[in-house]
């Protein structure tokens, strides 16, 4: 039986005679040997995902979300595939939703407008569970050739038609009979694996980049350190943290076919890569071992095997060792709401490192609720918000260049978006002055641009900008020390050409709380600097 499925796999992995684009993932299937269950040690790291999800067909490529909760997978040959009738062996997403407790329902097919081709699959799912990256090139839904597409969590629940990624050159580097890709949590690093010769057996690995106008760069290679001549690169996968990289290849030291090996990104040129180490046995066998892929949490690895499965292959996971694990990252949940009526918003979230207001990362949030979530490495300090046409938002920062990397965390932060309307109050919280001072720190200019960019394109808006202290020290120090930073802060925006009519500055000291001065929160909290939109 063995025999005669690894034959019908080479099989699929070798593209259609017809110049048709397809490939098969049946290239993820894993045989652990059987041999390895007999260690306590293999006993804890391979866990089974039950019959609920595997069955006696193959299940191949799974993609696991950032919360853990949420996995897409391939089934082979089932009857209620798109094209089970048309095509040998035809390959559709599933998916399956695991509830409090740990438990996985029942597999569920996707169904159109996700599973139209020979061979369909998702390559990724963001951190905020409302956007995944699927497989082959579709126009307004239409199958349009080799590429990646992606698609939207609509209102209803449902996923929008799949929409090709415009990615420069990227037919000149795709021609062999494998492709893929993954993108990287911040939704900003898009990384494949191709062949840039005609009906290539073996791959190489790649990089492109989201541009500002939505397009992506040209592929790059990851350089001669992974690419290695005469051997075979696949399945990339980076980790959440974005530094730590898996990837198959049948390069010289390896257990058997393909290989699991893990490197480490040595800076951002993406050529500098530490040397590639291979995970050993029991996740590396004798066979293939591909489509490695991992929950934020870093803790658990999810393949597909033949180990005691129900069928020609099951999804697993994997409890890994600390010597596997990438470095431990943040997950950030919340909402995103209207301050003024408080209902959710739909929007789009970014992330930057401050002081030097690059962005780092993207994300939206769900169109029901506004739930949203985003991966963070430490070691970086970050202002996160949400973005909406006719809104302004309140930043939210995380500071987590000084926190010891304890272990994953999950924190939960909701945002704000305030209608430009007359009358609203906008709290600017990544506005920074040393301690006693009013001189603004750098790191305040991130916030700062972002007033100067809305006064800039709504040329009929005045506002009032205002400084406030908490309660200690005197009234006459709190009014002065809040004066000077309200006029700090327009000083820096008149300096980026506002005229002076447009805006005044005003210290209340501490008569206006917004809570008690009771506890080192509440003060911190009562220490603001705001705008008031007067006119609009």
């Amino acid at each position: 039986m063995k025999i005669a499925l690894l034959f019908l796999m080479a099989l699929l992995c070798i593209r259609h005679a017809a110049a048709q684009p397809a490939y098969s993932d049946s290239l993820g299937v894993l045989k652990v040997q059987k041999e390895n269950v007999i260690t306590a040690e293999t006993i804890l790291k391979i866990e089974n995902l039950g019959t609920k999800i595997n069955s006696d067909l193959p299940e191949l490529r799974p993609t696991i979300s950032a919360d853990g909760d949420l996995l897409f997978y391939i089934c082979q040959n089932h009857p209620e595939n798109t094209k089970y009738n048309e095509i040998p062996n035809s390959q559709d997403i599933w998916f399956s939703k695991r509830d409090s407790l740990g438990n996985w329902s029942k597999g569920v097919h996707l169904g159109y407008p996700l599973n139209t081709y020979y061979f369909n699959a998702v390559f990724w799912i963001s951190p905020d569970n409302n956007r995944i990256l699927i497989r082959n090139a579709y126009i307004n839904g239409d199958y349009a050739g080799n590429g990646v597409s992606m698609c939207y969590l609509k209102k209803d629940g449902y996923w929008s038609k799949p929409e090709m990624l415009r990615i420069k050159n990227y037919a000149k580097y795709d021609r062999g009979r494998q492709n893929g890709a993954v993108m990287g949590n911040n939704g900003q690093t898009l990384l494949f694996y191709m062949s840039a010769e005609e009906r290539g057996i073996n791959n190489d690995l790649y990089v492109s980049f989201l541009e500002n106008d939505g397009s992506w760069t040209e592929p790059k290679s990851l350089g001669k350190k992974l690419n290695l001549k005469t051997f075979n690169e696949t399945t990339p996968y980076l980790a959440p943290d974005g530094v730590t990289l898996y990837f198959s290849s049948n390069r010289p030291g390896g257990l058997g076919y393909m290989d699991i090996w893990r490197t480490r990104r040595l800076d951002d040129s993406w050529q500098k890569w530490s040397e590639p180490e291979n995970l050993g046995s029991p996740i590396n066998t004798k066979d293939m071992d591909t489509f490695f892929t991992l929950d934020a949490g870093g803790e658990y690895a999810y393949m597909s095997t033949e180990l005691d499965s129900y069928g020609e292959s099951d999804i697993v996971r994997i409890k890994l060792l600390e010597r596997e694990k990438p470095d431990p990252v943040i997950l950030v949940s919340g909402n995103v709401y209207n301050k003024k009526t408080m209902r959710p918003l739909s929007a789009s979230l970014i992330y930057e490192t401050l002081p030097d207001g690059a962005v780092a990362g993207n994300g939206i949030s769900n169109p029901s609720d506004g739930a949203f979530k985003m991966v963070l490495p430490y070691d970086k300090n970050y202002l996160i918000r949400a973005q909406a046409d006719h809104f302004f938002a309140i930043s939210e920062n995380l500071n987590l260049d000084s926190l010891i990397k304890a272990g994953y965390k999950e924190i939960h932060k909701d945002l704000y978006l305030v209608p430009i309307e007359v009358g609203q109050v906008v709290r600017l919280n990544n506005v920074y002055f040393d301690f006693d001072k009013w001189f603004l720190r750098p790191e305040s200019f991130v916030e700062l641009d972002r007033v100067v960019k809305m006064l800039t394109e709504n040329p009929a808006i005045e506002i009032e900008m205002s400084a406030h202290t908490d309660s200690r020290g005197s009234d006459e120090y709190n009014f002065k020390l809040s004066d000077n930073r309200a006029k700090s802060v327009v000083d820096y925006i008149l300096s980026k050409g506002i005229p002076a009519s447009r805006i005044i500055s005003k210290g209340y000291g501490e008569t206006k709380p917004v809570v008690p001065n009771d506890t080192d929160d509440n003060r911190q909290l009562n220490r603001r600097v705001e705008f008031t939109i007067m006119k609009n």
